[in-house]
């Protein structure tokens, strides 16, 4: 048996807590918002396992594709472009360069929409998710109703090539058009329209997160000079796509809680326009009901 004197090695343990110690201080210090979730997370995701099991992993494991990745991490790269996985509800989605990654803040938006339609009395309800992106608000509406039939509209190529590829054996039909034109053959059929569309106003640029600026896709982000042109968009799309009694749900910066409601006034066919908080208390979405005949 092998003996040691003096001080006992550093355990595979200690080593791990050292490193991810030493990681999360970098990313703190790049500004990265969450730098311990950040710095587990890529150690998990470098070594092929669950942040749960970073104990099992070997301390000769600790190497240079740790530091690589928390290099790019630190460059303010976003966690989910470098593990390559996004993480939405109940499902995990393929991420990458081309496809706005899905926050936390739009499941509560999904939330509200599922409970919606599940109190509609529709057997199989018929949804359009404009500006999908990676497809998230889609593939979540598709396996949390299980009846509905879904289609999930994007304009970009680029993008679209995350929504099919994660749309792969799902319900959801995914198809290619401007979301301000999109689907004319299913007009005064569908029972919800949601979307998580462009919203941040050009003024506000130099405000927004390197994550988000430097990497997330321009038109998914920046929609005129208050941010609200896609919606105003949007509006019309929904109001042709819904049938009578149907509901819309788009979301939109916590400062534009007090104008997106008006965009679907009482004038332009709509009722019980409302705005909604998010899991922290902001404003976050607005919704509608198509005003009956």
């Amino acid at each position: 048996m092998q003996q040691y004197f003096g001080e006992r090695p550093p355990s595979p343990r200690s080593v791990l807590l050292a490193e991810v110690a030493q990681a999360t201080q970098r990313l703190a210090d790049a500004g990265v918002p969450s730098p311990r979730n950040d710095a587990e997370e890529l150690a998990a995701f470098v070594h092929s396992v669950k942040r749960g099991e970073l104990h099992r992993v070997p301390d000769a494991d600790f190497d240079a594709r740790y530091w690589e990745a928390v290099a790019r991490r630190e460059a303010r790269e976003p966690l989910q472009h470098i593990t390559g996985l996004a993480y939405f509800r109940y499902l995990e989605l393929q991420v990458g360069p081309g496809v706005f990654v899905p926050r936390p803040e739009t499941e509560s938006v999904v939330g509200w929409a599922i409970d919606a339609v599940r109190a509609m009395d529709v057997v199989e309800p018929l949804i359009v998710d404009l500006c999908t992106g990676s497809g998230a608000i889609a593939l979540a509406m598709a396996q949390e109703v299980p009846r509905s039939r879904v289609h999930a509209v994007e304009l970009s190529e680029e993008a679209l090539v995350w929504t099919r590829r994660n749309a792969e054996g799902s319900r959801v039909s995914v198809h290619k058009g401007d979301a301000l034109s999109a689907l004319p053959e299913l007009g005064g059929q569908v029972d919800l329209v949601i979307s998580n569309p462009p919203y941040i106003p050009l003024t506000e640029w130099e405000y927004v997160a390197p994550e988000a600026r430097d990497h997330d896709p321009q038109l998914a982000l920046f929609s005129g000079e208050d941010g609200l042109d896609t919606i105003r968009g949007i509006e019309r799309t929904a109001h042709r796509l819904l049938r009578p009694g149907g509901v819309v749900v788009v979301e939109h910066a916590d400062t534009q809680g007090g104008q997106v409601p008006w965009i679907f006034n009482e004038e332009c066919g709509w009722a019980d326009a409302a705005d909604h908080p998010d899991l922290n208390n902001r404003p976050r979405f607005a919704t509608a009901r198509k005003a009956l005949p």
